[in-house]
């Protein structure tokens, strides 16, 4: 019987990799999708955090990740056994974790969030009387304690490509700019880069920002977050000009290295079963981690029905 082979890719590949692929999106609706479509082997152009919640969402199939190095520096900047005595230190708290996280660490864990419903499943703890800790991100977690008034513990790790972007560099573009201006970015970026956006969001909502844009055609649109989504952007709206925030002395090339290591060769191997198999996951482990999972996808069938 013939195998079915589905590829994904996401928006922070570059754009080669997402001609080839199935479906583009981000992490979440990638594994969804692969669960709706009943692939049986799931050819994962991202990160490996991607590559394993496309495993635990299913289970039954081969998931392959086509360059092993394809991390993430909020799991690399996380030690799961201090995660671990962390959380201990707040037993009457619910552990809340960023879907950007290994399978171990979402396994000491009460929920999975993702950027797009972090905003609303945080709200709905809080107004259940719960206290919250966040990990990893501490930008995303610092920007919710800020914007809403959270006090939550938050764990110290944060992305390397969304971290760079800064509030100096970012005023001196504007600066550059004698016209209309506008920033969208993701809730990764730092506390005083979020302040001056006109939209924060995730990957997918700042497309459909971009794609529902109706101000000053002539305006710049910066764009906070790895590079790989002016693409799309792009694509959606050519008429526009769209440019990727500074994070030094008006650079503009801010890139994610782990996304770019899924190039045409390595995706093309992986389509014929070499790569990364994300077979080193226990039943038990996956287990432990789709709880956290299957709780955020429950709550998102209820709030957004």
């Amino acid at each position: 019987m013939t195998k079915r082979v589905v590829t994904l890719a996401h928006y922070y590949t570059q754009p080669e990799i997402q001609q080839m692929a199935d479906k583009v999106g981000d992490s979440l609706e990638l594994s969804l999708y692969a669960k709706e479509a009943q692939a049986d082997i799931i050819v994962f152009a991202g990160v490996r955090f991607m590559a394993e919640t496309a495993k635990i969402l299913n289970p039954e199939a081969t998931v392959i990740l086509p360059d092993a190095g394809s991390t993430c520096s909020l799991v690399t900047q996380t030690d799961v056994a201090e995660l671990t005595q962390w959380r201990k230190r707040y037993p009457d708290h619910v552990h809340v974790s960023y879907i950007n996280s290994s399978a171990e660490h979402k396994a000491v864990s009460d929920w999975i969030v993702t950027s797009r419903n972090v905003d609303d499943i945080i709200a709905h703890l809080y107004a259940e009387g719960k206290q919250v800790i966040f990990s990893p991100d501490r930008n995303m977690g610092g920007y919710l304690n800020d914007l809403y008034g959270y006090d939550m513990p938050l764990w110290s790790a944060v992305c390397e490509v969304h971290d760079k972007f800064n509030e100096a560099a970012l005023a001196e573009a504007f600066e550059a700019v004698p016209g209309e201006k506008y920033l969208i970015a993701h809730p990764e970026s730092p506390l005083p880069v979020l302040k001056k956006a006109d939209y924060v969001g995730s990957t997918s909502g700042m497309l459909n920002w971009v794609k529902a844009y109706q101000g000053d055609a002539k305006a710049v649109i910066f764009v906070a977050t790895e590079d790989g989504i002016l693409y799309n952007m792009g694509l959606a709206r050519p008429d526009l000009d769209l440019r990727q925030a500074p994070i030094y002395a008006g650079c503009q090339c801010n890139s994610c290295p782990y996304m770019k290591m899924n190039t045409i060769e390595a995706v093309k191997r992986a389509q014929q079963g070499e790569g990364l198999v994300i077979d080193y996951l226990s039943p038990e482990q996956m287990d432990a981690a789709r709880v956290p999972i299957e709780r955020m996808l429950e709550f998102s069938k209820r709030y957004y029905a």
